[in-house]
């Protein structure tokens, strides 16, 4: 398991504006589930499911929703939203923060390139041409930073990151290994037989306190650059096509693919393994469930849902049968529907 940082009982009520009920000097040294916990750590319930396992636990103390603090039988950090506040206590004992002001022996940067004295700059790690490593930015072992850049304050990039030329960043972002930002876009031109491939200028730009996951690639834009708003969060292995605009505070679970010049409103949840047709638009506050295959621009907010839930392979087997049937016994009602209107009439 991962080191964390290890906090007081009392700071860590005061970091997420709870309620303490219990001792405020208990050393807090890690955070487990219900079931795992010990003394040292500390859990949350937020999931009624796992309420069951709350009169058991062993935690040195439980992060609870109000109505069920005299549930706990051990201390208890009381909060409205026990997994924001949860989320807020990992964040602060997990914050191994990389040692500013350090730049790798190793490391390659162009002599035109603009590079704060805090900073942490890891080993093989190379910065283009004219781009701009601001204050409080961490780079990891391996990243390259292409030409015309500019990384935000506090942004940080763990290893093996790839930017190519002209991606800005704002500040507080994340951006894990293997992510690739500024790829070029999937732009050709058919001459004849073969094709001919269509340069990629746009770049990309990206808003503060954004996170990309590993292994997630954001094309650059053919001419004006792929866009992604304050706050936006993309799981691993996802793909950002070129010309897409992702509003402020969307988040995308895994293996979602959105194709070129999309457009996501704000506050938008994308399921894992969901795919976007290129060149449509989602309004603000949409939510799409896994797998959805979205084939057109949707305009109300809501929750949307596609494709067929798993089932045994025997059942699926009949009912896609069933399913290429549809054409025909339409045909028959439309028929039947036809023939009762002619008794009915007297025909």
């Amino acid at each position: 398991m991962r080191m964390l940082r290890g906090a007081s009982l009392g700071e860590l009520a005061a970091l997420v504006k709870g309620q303490l009920r219990g001792d405020a000097e208990r050393k807090i040294l890690g955070i487990a589930t219900l079931e795992k916990a010990n003394s040292e750590q500390i859990s949350f319930l937020s999931n009624r499911k796992y309420q069951k396992f709350l009169k058991q636990t062993q935690a040195g103390a439980v992060i609870v929703a109000p109505e069920l603090a005299d549930e706990c039988p051990v201390d208890a950090l009381i909060c409205d939203n026990p997994y924001l506040a949860y989320a807020r206590i990992a964040t602060y004992m997990s914050g191994q923060a990389p040692q500013l002001g350090v730049i790798h022996p190793t490391a390659i940067i162009a002599e035109s390139a603009n590079v704060s004295a805090d900073v942490n700059i890891g080993p093989y790690v190379v910065i283009g041409e004219r781009s701009v490593i601001t204050s409080g930015v961490s780079i990891g072992a391996g990243s390259v930073i292409g030409n015309d850049c500019i990384i935000g304050e506090g942004t940080r990039l763990f290893a093996n990151v790839t930017f190519y030329d002209d991606v800005v960043t704002g500040k507080e972002c994340i951006f894990h290994s293997a992510c690739v930002i500024g790829a070029d876009g999937f732009g050709i031109a058919k001459d004849g037989e073969r094709w001919v491939k269509i340069p990629q200028i746009g770049g990309v730009r990206i808003g503060n306190c954004v996170e990309i996951g590993a292994s997630t690639t954001v094309d650059c834009g053919a001419l004006e650059p792929t866009v992604l708003e304050d706050g936006v969060k993309l799981d691993d292995q996802i793909h950002v096509a070129h010309n897409c605009y992702i509003g402020e505070n969307t988040v995308a679970a895994a293996e979602t693919g959105i194709s070129g010049s999309t457009r996501i409103g704000k506050n938008c949840t994308l399921g894992g393994g969901s795919g976007f047709n290129g060149h449509i638009t989602i309004a603000d506050n949409v939510h799409f469930t896994g797998m959805s295959m979205v084939t057109k621009s949707i305009t109300e907010p809501g929750v949307y849902s596609s494709g067929i839930p798993v089932q045994d392979n025997r059942s699926w087997r009949k009912n896609t049968v069933k399913l290429r049937q549809i054409e025909q016994l339409e045909q028959k009602i439309k028929n039947l529907e036809a023939q009762i209107a002619k008794t009915d009439t007297g025909d």
